[in-house]
């Protein structure tokens, strides 16, 4: 049962296509048209909806921008629908507009559901609706990897299980080795820096500076130094304040200001200002007296020992030194030792750490050979079916003694350090696990299995082809399929055997093929002709549906060359026929 379809496209100012809709049939629909008509167009229309590159040689000559818009109509439980709407886009009753736009200069812009969206949303919706196959493709299935990621694609959870486990411990794997490497290489270096961070910290505790010692031993420098001249400082001064003992002449400023107190005390009782600066007086009296106290102090206590000064020049000495090698003051030197010692605990577990990673890499790479065995056997197990699968498709499309296998192997690695155990023997790995899958066909009994590239001719290649990608279309979670002129290089018997298979595979999925063949389109449910006129001026193309005469006439057209050529008409009309009896 086909979950979602795609019911319509709009394409506009697109190549050789001026404005046309393309009504595609929940079944197969054939699109075909003479060669040049713009049947390329309907299918780089598709992908720019899938979210391809815009290029703006796509825009037509003389238009602003070109504009692709397609109608899907999805149940509201598909993920395409719920991924849509995540991002804002509506659904109108069941279906989903989805639009592409590529201006003149080349810009690109998308919206889905009436709703502007980046256009790697486009993709991710095409992912899961629509899967295109076509001569691109075709030569993309040649390569070996593409190879196995198909194969793992067939093969479905009984790969993807494993394979999410093994690439995790894959990245984990090379994040360890990377950091085991890095120790290991630089363990000289470390080792340097460890010694160097081991002497200064020594240095620093046989000193042991304290915050702020450094300033404190300055100043008191600073006063050792000028003694002399600060106790004789000190003395005058405090012989200003309290007078000369020895002299009963000498004026000091406390006497001067104590008789000044005593004059304005005698009348403070007439004027209240000048009681005011009476009590001011006395405040500087009591402060004079205070200050003189403390000159004698500091006369008393000062150090003129030129022994304790040179004491503290040895120590900011010492000091200086720190300075000079591990911050500006000590307190910076003392941050420096704090840090440094964390980085030296750091250093010094390097040994324990190295352990460690040994270990885990050890054990990861015990996990990644039992997650790599498993891949081995799945895919094995799968490239059995897929082969098999493929066989039989040959069979239905005249190449009856074809015989496709798929070759999964491994490469031994030169030792087993370097390598992972599968089947018994150390083998080089990867991201992907440890082996090379690789398609093999015999076209005849007796001839050896060889890489499909090589071992088949240009029309057997392509029904090889095709019988691959029908049986990974069997096996993909997609409802909509594209086929572009893989029935190129084919004709006769053979071509009647692609459409076929091709309507048969449309009784489960949506198919939508681009075809040069009347043997394939007579198949088809919906017949869509892609035309192209000329008014003399600007070249125009237009897509119609044919039915009927119509048909007949394009069938006609496509197996001679003669539209109205009775023996085509009948030949037209005998393929129709067979089409609708033999499916």
């Amino acid at each position: 049962m086909v979950v979602s379809v795609l019911e319509e496209m709009r394409i506009r100012a697109l190549g050789v296509i001026d404005d046309a809709v393309v009504e595609l049939s929940p079944g197969f629909t054939a699109v075909t048209g003479e060669t040049g008509a713009g049947k390329t167009m309907v299918v780089t229309s598709l992908g720019l909806l899938l979210g391809g590159r815009a290029d703006a040689a796509l825009v037509r000559a003389g238009a602003r921008a070109a504009v692709v818009e397609g109608r899907i109509a999805l149940p509201p439980d598909a993920f395409a629908a719920h991924r849509a709407q995540e991002a804002g886009a509506e659904l109108d009753d069941g279906e989903l507009l989805v639009s592409r736009t590529i201006s003149a200069e080349g810009r690109s812009r998308a919206h889905v559901g009436g709703r502007t969206v980046p256009v790697g949303l486009l993709a991710e919706l095409g992912e899961d609706l629509i899967a295109v196959h076509g001569q691109s493709d075709q030569q993309g299935l040649l390569r070996p990897a593409r190879q196995r990621g198909a194969l793992d694609r067939y093969a479905g959870e009984a790969v993807s299980e494993p394979l999410a486990g093994y690439t995790e411990a894959y990245r984990r794997l090379r994040a360890v080795s990377a950091e085991l490497a890095e120790l290991t290489e630089q363990a000289r270096e470390r080792a340097q820096e460890a010694d160097l961070l081991r002497f200064g910290l020594e240095e620093i505790a046989a000193a042991g500076p304290r915050p702020g010692e450094d300033a404190e031993l300055a100043a008191e420098a600073e006063r050792l130094g000028h003694a002399e001249a600060l106790a004789s400082a000190a003395a005058t001064a405090h012989g200003a304040l309290i007078g000369d003992p020895a002299d009963p002449e000498a004026v000091d400023a406390t006497a001067l200001v104590a008789g000044a107190q005593r004059a304005l005390e005698a009348v403070r009782a007439h004027d209240p200002a000048l009681a005011v600066l009476a009590d001011r007086l006395g405040e500087v009296g009591i402060l004079l007296g205070d200050v003189a106290g403390e000159l004698a102090g500091y006369a008393d206590d000062l150090d003129a020992d030129p022994l304790r000064l040179a004491a503290v020049e040895e120590r900011r000495s010492v000091l200086a030194h720190l300075t000079r090698k591990y911050g500006e003051d000590t307190a910076a030197v003392l941050a420096w030792a704090q840090e440094s010692a964390a980085r030296l605990a750091e250093l010094e577990g390097d040994d324990d750490r190295i352990g460690g990673l040994t270990a885990e890499r050890d054990a990861l790479r015990a996990e990644l050979a039992a997650l790599a065995q498993r891949l081995t056997d799945a895919r094995r197990e799968a490239a059995k079916r897929f082969a098999d699968a493929v066989t039989a498709e040959l069979a239905e499309l005249a190449m009856p003694h074809a015989r496709i296998t798929v070759e999964v192997r491994q490469q031994e690695s030169a030792d087993a350090e370097s390598g992972i155990e599968v089947d018994g023997r150390p083998v080089t790995f990867g991201p992907h696990g440890a082996d090379e899958v690789e398609l093999l066909l015999a076209p005849h009994p007796g001839a050896p299995p060889r890489p499909i590239a090589k071992g088949a001719s240009g029309g057997e290649l392509s029904r090889v082809m095709l019988a691959i990608e029908v049986v990974f279309a069997g096996a993909a979670p997609v409802p909509t399929y594209l086929f572009d002129e893989v029935d190129a290089g084919i004709g006769g018997k053979a071509a009647v055997e692609v459409g076929r298979r091709l309507a048969r595979l449309a009784r489960s999925a949506q198919v939508v093929v681009v075809t040069h063949l009347p043997q394939v389109a007579a198949f088809a449910d919906r017949h869509l002709l892609v035309e192209k006129t000329s008014d003399g001026s600007v070249t125009r193309s237009g897509v119609k549906t044919l039915e009927g005469e119509e048909r007949v006439r394009e069938l006609s057209r496509m197996l001679a060359g003669q539209e109205d050529s009775r023996l085509a008409r009948a030949h037209a009309e005998e393929l129709l026929e067979a089409a609708r009896t033999s499916i």
